[in-house]
């Protein structure tokens, strides 16, 4: 037979220590093998075959003594590096040793208790804010409190305790272990996160809870919402993500798995909340705290972008770009729910007096109060629904929102008008009409809900005003003013008989619009003044030239008083006395 090569006998030797590092249970079984394999062939000599077995069994006892302890290992640095020196040449002597395989595991779950250990030993070095120092001393876990600059870091870690835990981490990754070392640490920080967030006033709850909550309460709580997403995307999680790259410094992909099992838990709390909220009620008083989830959200995506950015947070990435799109998309319902709440009022509540009604003072102070996030809602009306945001040119009066408020007008002013048909007397709907139009005009006159219906809107709904007037004012003063003109037939006698009886007919007239009409009410100072001047202006010249006329078909003598009841000073002091009512100025 040929002499087999030297590399050859090498793997013969290697394939006999393997077997017998597989069959003996103990040193001294796997040495009676060996002993059989050299008695066996002359070429497995207990030299060749043996060589490491001293140090082999002495690296296992010196493992085994740091792994029995009942002290925590990293309780004496002296100890720590001795344990970590022994595991080093453990894993550098690969499949040397029998048992290398249980005696690494042995190590590693021992490294993981040091490692939770070290987690969770108290810093003591940040105080929450909100509680008295326990009376016993005793620290606690820290948490964040509440701050107005987001531009800190959280050391919530002693630097020495730092580099402990990187040690530890170095070694249970380079064994293979990565993914049970990252699980400890995020055990562990996941409560810190959590409790941070607590702290700030939210606590998990499911949707249904939510949609049940009063929507007074649920508005304090957004608001707590907005401040905790802040903190925990502008502070607590940068401030783990330094602390995580810093135990895994070198291990980035063990660094990006123990970020993300630590953070997703709160993350996907916050975002939970967002979107309860985003698939909740379309009530139109929600509008203002949905738009500013909206706005954190937004704000925020580029930095929860940027922070979640390794392969094991997508999930987290596209959920925030996602409920920041739901939220937009409950924005946009909010608004259409808006104008089905005023085609639903009903037109049979007429106004006393037709004066201003309540729902033109509701819809045109909330689309006052909405166009003040112009910007925002602009963004949200322009998504192109791609997921996407349209560029928006804010100078630009023709908007998506643009379109939509001045629609939303028009469903308000075809409401006024059904409203305006339920008053007995049409000349009482036309002065509805123009307290209802002059409010419209006068609030959106000024501001961004005036620059996004633009000037041509506004002058077209004053032009809708004063034609309510001239309207008001042939339907109320048309049959007053009317009894006044004469044709001039007849002779003389008749003609004074004739006008003797328009003027008892006048008085009669006079008496009951005066009487009907003063408790009418016009809301607007300027537009009640307006108002005066124009019927003024229709009836007392009409009345003076009247008077004068009959004054020459009596001959020049004066008009009898018990005929002319009313002097012209008398009918300019009645209708003076016009549109008082119950009026409030808004």
């Amino acid at each position: 037979m040929e002499r087999m090569g030297e590399d050859g006998e090498d793997k013969l030797i290697a394939v006999a220590r393997h077997i017998a590092r597989t069959l003996g249970r103990t040193d001294t079984m796997a040495d009676d093998i060996l002993h059989i394999f050299s008695t066996f062939d002359g070429r497995f000599s207990r030299e060749k075959l043996s060589d490491d077995l001293p140090a082999m069994s002495s690296l296992e006892r010196r493992l085994r003594e740091h792994v029995s302890s009942d002290r925590p290992i990293w309780s004496d640095s002296a100890a720590a590096s001795a344990f970590l020196s022994a595991l080093d040449d453990l894993i550098a002597s690969g499949d040397l040793h029998p048992r290398a395989d249980d005696l690494l595991q042995q190590c590693m779950l021992r490294l993981e208790d040091e490692f939770r250990a070290l987690m969770d030993r108290p810093a003591g070095t940040i105080d929450s804010g909100d509680e008295e120092d326990d009376s016993d001393g005793e620290d606690r876990i820290p948490v964040a409190h509440p701050v107005p600059d987001y531009d800190i870091i959280i050391d919530a870690i002693p630097p020495g305790t730092v580099a402990d835990l990187h040690s530890i981490a170095t070694r249970m990754v380079s064994a293979g272990f990565a993914k049970e070392c990252a699980h400890v640490y995020a055990l562990s920080r996941r409560d810190f996160l959590d409790e941070s967030v607590s702290r700030l006033g939210i606590r998990a709850r499911t949707a249904e809870e939510l949609q049940a909550t009063p929507w007074e309460d649920l508005a304090d709580e957004i608001a707590r919402w907005v401040r905790a997403m802040n903190v925990a995307v502008r502070i607590l999680f940068p401030s783990e993500r330094r602390l995580c790259d810093k135990v895994f410094a070198g291990l980035s992909q063990a660094a990006d798995l123990a970020f993300a099992e630590a953070c997703r838990g709160t993350a996907i709390q916050l975002l939970a909340f967002a979107d309860a909220i985003a698939v909740g009620s379309r009530a139109p008083e929600r509008l203002f705290k949905v738009l500013d989830m909206y706005e954190a959200v937004r704000d925020l995506v580029p930095e929860i972008e940027s922070l979640f950015s390794d392969q094991y947070s997508s999930f987290l990435r596209s959920e925030a770009v996602a409920i920041w799109k739901g939220l937009g998309g409950a924005i946009r319902g909010i608004f259409m729910e808006f104008e089905n709440l005023i085609r639903r009022d009903p037109a049979k509540a007429a106004v006393p007096g037709g004066g201003l009604h309540p729902m033109t003072r509701y819809v045109m102070n909330h689309l006052r109060a909405a166009c003040g996030s112009r910007h925002t809602l602009e963004q949200v009306m322009d998504d192109d629904g791609g997921g996407g945001v349209a560029t928006v040119d804010h100078d630009r009066p023709s908007s998506s929102l643009a379109v939509q408020i001045a629609w939303i007008m028009e469903v308000l002013q075809a409401n006024l008008e059904a409203k305006s048909k339920v008053y007995k007397d049409p000349s009482l709907g036309f002065v509805f009409l123009m307290n209802n139009g002059r409010y419209i005009s006068q609030k959106a006159r000024d501001g961004e809900l005036g620059a996004l219906l633009g000037e041509e809107w506004t002058r077209r709904e004053d032009a809708r005003v004063r034609r309510w007037m001239t309207d008001y004012q042939r339907g109320a003063w048309g049959k007053v003013v009317a009894v006044l003109r004469t044709d001039g037939g007849g002779g003389a006698g008749a003609s004074v008989k004739a006008l003797r009886e328009r003027l008892r007919m006048f008085n009669a007239y006079l008496e009951d619009v005066w009487r009907e009409q003063r408790g009418w009410v016009v809301t607007d100072e300027r537009l009640r003044e307006e108002l005066r001047e124009a019927v003024s202006g229709m009836v007392v010249p009409a009345y003076r030239g009247f008077l004068g006329r009959l004054r020459a078909a009596e001959g020049g003598r004066g008009v009898e008083k018990q005929l002319m009841m009313f002097s012209v000073e008398d009918v300019e002091a009645r209708i003076g006395e016009l549109f008082e009512g119950n009026a409030r100025r808004s």
